[in-house]
């Protein structure tokens, strides 16, 4: 989405644990530090990779979040109450066979009759509401600020404005600056994109004839014997290509992933970049109208059914609380919790109605924490957003955010939803933004797609390759700040399961101050040239870590 230098990292890794009544009982907050922890030199196996969220950095030399530690001591024989996370994404896939187990259901809607049993305002929710009834695809924001703002600025300079206006007309320009670089960008790496699967097609099948295989090794594309220099292009090109592959991969998985990208910039330049879609036509209302809610319908899982247009919101709800030790799959954060499942951002940038009503939703139907792992840099609406933010926080209801993906300085570019007005104080105590940890112990210890800020990123948590939970009983791993936040939705959860009685700001303060710390200098934005402190990265400056969190939270409970 990072080189590795000999660092030592610090950190709060070591506890006492005395048994009572039966029971366990953690009497002490841990103390000490790993100063002589060694690299992991070798790499990890298929099942560490798998779960190396879960793993702990003492005994394991991987930044994950000692959750199977936790497991293993601190919970093992304790009960904990069940939690409502809300989660707000693409779809879920709730009909998965490690997440149908886990969904949450209304207990006050009778289903399939039609009718709003409740009173909430929407018919027949029975496991959410999706707020984007039939509609898949969106422009981004810029584009949609372009489209509403030409007719009324086309043409215009700042001189010939209003001074009432001058604020909403440097909003248009730097929208439509941001569409020509994104259009132009977009376009090449289309095309780009498309030569190399081209040539990967055709150079693929004369290796694969010379060899009498498929799946072959860059030392045995080497050693093809190449009499013609037609030969000779197609030998170099395939070795070429073997520097851009992840390892273990083979040339059909690099060629698949090629043409995801053609996909990808496809749909960028047909949907999220074309000023003529319109993707909200399908669903009727009036976007800029809070008061018209008559909209969406009750199928958390969408219309596509491929189910491939909720393969987001199906990994964070896995990452969260994919059933555990059942035998299949893997196993998510937090047992004792219930998803409940809330459509609302599609492909393409969310609207900031719908984020708003989500979060109501989802609050006034019981939720405790809420995961958000959505973002956009440009916003009509932020303070619908940040009305139900602070509608949350007024009903103990905690949000974890993506920080982003863009290698981006937070404190220095806002993003949306967010907790601060320019980079000012907090509107709420109640709103805690992660980024994304690396699973290498080293100075790539920070992802190298993940944004930052001393200010507007509160902690880091594991979201580079990250096994879990996709449409239609399938696993795979993606990455991104979207999968570090609902690791600690996940933590989260656990804490509020088993200490209900610790509030929402409560539980953010033990999230980022029980955290894992770090004076090591590390790689940041994948940038070589750029390095500096893990502490300064965020507000906390530590690594979620569930082990700390449940014993910060005990003694705080208490």
């Amino acid at each position: 989405m990072i080189p590795s230098s000999n660092k030592i990292f610090t950190a709060i890794a070591s506890s006492m644990i005395l048994v009572s009544c039966g029971a366990p009982t953690i009497v002490s907050t841990p103390i000490g530090n790993i100063d002589t922890t060694p690299l992991k030199n070798i790499d990890l196996t298929d099942a560490q990779l798998k779960g190396w969220n879960s793993l702990d950095l003492v005994s394991d030399t991987v930044p994950g979040m000692s959750v199977n530690k936790a497991y293993n001591t601190l919970i093992k024989n304790k009960k904990g109450q069940t939690v409502i996370v809300g989660v707000i994404d693409s779809g879920v896939d709730i009909e998965h066979e490690d997440l149908d187990g886990v969904i949450w259901t209304n207990p006050k809607e009778i289903k399939g009759n039609g009718k709003d049993d409740d009173n909430n305002g929407y018919i027949d929710d029975i496991h959410g509401w999706n707020f984007l009834g039939d509609s898949e695809d969106e422009n981004l924001e810029y584009v949609r600020i372009i489209k509403k703002l030409k007719p009324k600025y086309a043409g215009k300079t700042l001189a010939s404005v209003s001074e009432n206006d001058k604020g909403e007309y440097q909003n248009y320009i730097e929208a439509k600056a941001e569409f020509e670089k994104e259009y132009q960008e977009n376009s090449a790496q289309k095309m780009q994109y498309e030569q190399i699967l081209q040539q990967s097609k055709i150079s693929h099948k004369a290796i694969t004839d010379a060899l009498g295989k498929e799946d072959y090794s860059r030392d045995e594309v080497l050693k093809v014997e190449a009499k013609t220099q037609e030969m000779q292009q197609h030998v170099a090109f395939m070795a070429q290509m073997f520097g851009f592959m992840e390892p273990g991969d083979a040339i059909p998985d690099f060629m698949k992933t090629i043409k995801e990208g053609v996909d990808h910039f496809t749909e960028q330049l047909n949907y999220n970049l074309n000023p003529e879609f319109d993707g909200r036509k399908l669903v009727g209302d009036n976007v800029d109208d809070i008061t018209d809610l008559k909209y969406g319908n009750n199928n958390v899982m969408g219309p596509d059914p491929k189910k491939e247009g909720i393969k987001h919101g199906t990994h964070v709800a896995g990452i969260i609380a994919a059933e555990r030790n059942n035998g299949i799959g893997m196993n998510g954060v937090a047992q004792n919790v219930k998803i409940m499942a809330v459509r609302a951002v599609p492909n393409g940038d969310e609207y900031d109605k719908d984020i708003a009503l989500a979060i109501r939703y989802v609050v006034d139907n019981g939720a405790k924490v809420i995961n958000t792992s959505f973002g956009k840099y440009y916003s009509t609406h932020p303070e619908w957003v940040r009305e139900a933010i602070t509608y949350a926080a007024s009903k103990d209801v905690l949000i974890v955010n993506a920080a982003g993906n863009e290698g981006t300085d937070l404190d220095k570019k806002a993003v949306y939803p967010n907790d601060q007005i320019n980079n000012d104080s907090e509107i709420a105590d109640n709103f805690i933004t992660i980024g994304a940890l690396n699973y290498a112990y080293g100075s790539n210890l920070v992802a190298d797609f993940s944004n930052y800020g001393k200010s507007n990123v509160d902690a880091f948590a594991p979201g580079v390759k990250i096994w879990a939970t996709t449409p239609n009983n399938s696993y795979e791993y993606l990455q991104g700040t979207s999968m570090a936040a609902p690791a600690v939705a996940g933590v989260a959860a656990l804490i509020r399961s088993y200490y209900p009685r610790l509030k929402a700001p409560q539980v953010k303060q033990i999230l980022m101050d029980s955290g894992l710390s770090t004076k090591s200098s590390v790689v940041i934005g994948g940038k070589q040239t750029n390095v500096g402190s893990f502490s300064g990265l965020s507000k906390s400056g530590k690594m979620v870590n569930l082990y700390n969190a449940l014993i910060m939270a005990d003694k705080l409970s208490k």
